[in-house]
């Protein structure tokens, strides 16, 4: 495999320092995965060079992987909460996980606020690039671009937290010692100024990000990263003209779905014809630190890959049609010789483990299992089934029919011919679980944006109450550092 710019595989360790959100103070760290919160303000003079503004820009893209953003609060909050997924492991192994198997846990959860700050943390390092990098003297064009690749980031990280919490602070310029005390604990905007800000930050992007870049700088944002998350952001929306627009321009741009499913999570599949965009992830000899992604290791099958976390249900693997090739490329089943030759414990814990995260045994493990997975967030399959619900809710059926059936071509199924609407509003939205089960975190989300969570999720024996679990509690630790300012969500 090609590897990728330097700057992204490799992130930046040690160039930037950081505002830590969670006291109000700055701090200065070695690493940005490791912010002392009781440390320095950030260092006078960085911000003067235009490769500083390179690096800069790519230590968020660093950030991507760290441990809040890809292990075990990204997976609790957005996978375990849904159907797709169950704790796995063994019984007395991070029991806390049950809280959210069960939807019994509370705004003290340690993880939850892990989570939280995980995304402020991204937002910034976003801000920090978008107020300082303005200032260098510099290539215009690259400026233009890093700034718009920084607006990106920061919409994806504010699109986790309104989906996660509602309305949530927003934070648009980097915290400083000069900050005011409005600017360091500030309150909750609504749900309807944050899905604006993140409309804003993507429009923009999208209107100065290229459509693609060299080898040399593959896996940054692209045109079709800002379009299609425009366009998903819509579809949370329910703006559907705007959404079906969107997605037409993406699919537009030039991608095509990989022929085979299962390959395309493979290493040998990254970053290929279907991606849009995906964390980039390597093992980097001799820095293990840098080399710090748990995404697959922390769902890889116990004892052999990883913990065996966050595991596929029964439900999921009931829900594919016979002959559906994406079935085995998801569930990695107790007992099954791999492509590759990895013969599956037998006795291994559990019956069920995530495919999508397997990364085979001939691969370098110097800094552990799995540092090698990039984590796919966006590609042309999910593009295509948000084209088809959006087509579908606009009375467009052949159009519809016309972009889910591309993505059940390859998945090796007979086409979908209903021109019913409520049903194929219903097989669109079974397509698009099973094409992305276990992949980007979307299911619950899916689920409450549908208005079934609590019917889907109760049936599965979780205890969803309606009108509260739609989103999770504010984490505690934040509404005290504030000083009450912040208010809780109704039910927590």
């Amino acid at each position: 495999m090609l590897p990728v710019s330097v700057a992204l595989k490799r992130s930046l360790l040690g160039a930037l320092c950081l505002a830590a959100l969670a006291g109000g103070t700055a701090s200065c760290s070695k690493s940005f995965l490791d912010v002392d919160p009781q440390g320095q303000l950030p260092a006078e003079g960085f911000f003067e060079t235009p490769e500083q503004a390179i690096e800069a820009t790519n230590s968020i893209y660093g950030n991507l992987r760290s441990w809040p953003l890809v292990a075990f609060a990204h997976l609790a909050v957005t996978t375990l909460t849904s159907d797709d997924a169950e704790k796995g492991s063994v019984a007395g192994d991070a029991s806390f996980l049950n809280d959210y198997d069960n939807f019994t846990f509370t705004s003290s959860q340690g993880i939850l606020n892990d989570y939280w700050l995980g995304q402020y943390q991204g937002i910034n390092l976003c801000n920090q690039v978008l107020a300082n990098v303005p200032g260098i003297s510099m290539d215009a064009a690259l400026k233009n671009r890093l700034l718009a690749e920084a607006k990106f980031l920061r919409a994806h990280h504010y699109f986790n937290l309104v989906r996660a919490f509602g309305g949530v602070p927003l934070v648009l310029r980097p915290v400083t010692s000069s900050s005011t005390p409005d600017e360091i604990n500030p309150l909750r905007n609504t749900r309807e100024e944050v899905y604006a800000q993140i409309v804003t930050d993507l429009t923009e992007a999208g209107a100065v990000l290229p459509v693609s870049y060299p080898a040399s700088d593959l896996g940054r944002a692209t045109k079709g990263a800002a379009l299609g998350l425009l366009a998903k952001v819509k579809l949370y929306q329910k703006q559907w003209a705007e959404v079906l627009a969107l997605s037409d321009q993406v699919i537009g741009l030039g991608y095509s779905l990989a022929p085979d499913y299962e390959k395309m999570f493979r290493i040998a599949g990254e970053n290929g014809p279907e991606s849009i965009f995906e964390i980039q992830a390597q093992t980097i000899p001799g820095n293990c630190d840098a080399s710090n992604s748990q995404w697959a290791e922390v769902q890889g099958a116990r004892p052999q890959f990883g913990w065996g976390f966050f595991n596929p249900t029964a439900d999921l693997e009931n829900a594919y049609e016979p002959g559906d090739k994406r079935k085995d490329a998801t569930i990695l089943f107790r007992g099954e010789t791999t492509a590759e030759g990895d013969k599956i414990d037998a006795t291994a814990p559990n019956p069920r483990y995530n495919q999508k995260a397997y990364v085979p045994s001939s691969v370098d493990r110097a800094c552990g299992y799995g540092k090698d997975q990039n984590i796919r967030l966006l590609r042309l399959g999910e593009v295509l089934l948000i084209n088809a619900e959006a087509a579908n809710e606009l009375g467009q059926t052949t159009k519809a029919l016309t972009a889910v059936n591309r993505v059940r071509a390859r998945a090796g199924l007979a086409p979908l011919t209903t021109t019913d609407q409520a049903a194929l509003r219903q097989a669109i939205w079974k397509e698009r679980r099973l094409e992305l089960a276990m992949e980007n975190g979307d299911r619950f989300f899916d689920l409450v944006r549908q208005g079934r969570a609590g019917t889907v999720l109760r049936a599965q024996g979780k205890q969803f109450v309606d009108g509260k679990n739609e989103v999770f509690p504010i984490p505690q630790q934040q509404i005290t550092i504030t000083g009450g300012k912040l208010t809780q969500n109704p039910g927590y």
